[in-house]
């Protein structure tokens, strides 16, 4: 009898290993499809971003400019789009990546190796006092990257 008893014990524990393994596999599962589902709706939230290089992502000003000579200079200049630095912030740009190659000469920039031509609105018209040229460049919500703002470098 004593025997009889050690084995339903010994049943009943099997049982409830069982279905603590059951349970833990479970719980693994949820777990996997939890992160799955977060990882997709992350991807969803930063896909219009993708085609934008880190450097257009998400810089803004942090107040390291503040003393800057030309800080309030760059605050003020506007595009027929508006205020340059309110919406996107500006990238320099190399000679070489800017030129009158456009639709009947107008301007064009190379952004991420893509010639994008700029927009007669975006085109900053007053004196350029910092020298080299400047985009605003965003990505709207179709992933495509548009111009705010274009400053020609001094000299153009």
């Amino acid at each position: 009898m004593a025997k009889r008893k050690a084995l339903k014990i010994s049943a009943a524990t099997s049982d409830t290993a069982l279905t603590l393994r059951a349970l833990a596999v479970g719980a693994l599962i949820v777990a996997a499809l939890l992160a799955a589902a977060i990882y997709t709706a992350r991807a969803e939230v930063l896909r219009p971003y993708a085609a934008a290089p880190p450097r257009l992502l998400l810089a803004r000003d942090d107040g390291r400019y503040a003393n800057e000579p030309l800080h309030a200079w760059f605050d003020q200049l506007a595009s027929g789009k508006g205020l340059c630095c309110s919406f996107a912030d500006g990238v320099k740009v190399e000679d070489v990546d800017w030129d009158t190659g456009g639709p009947d000469g107008t301007y064009r920039v190379r952004l991420n190796g893509e010639w994008i031509n700029v927009p007669d609105t975006a085109l900053v018209t007053e004196p350029n006092r910092f020298g080299p040229a400047v985009v605003w460049p965003y990505v709207d919500a179709d992933g495509i990257t548009q111009i705010r703002c274009f400053l020609p470098g001094a000299g153009a």
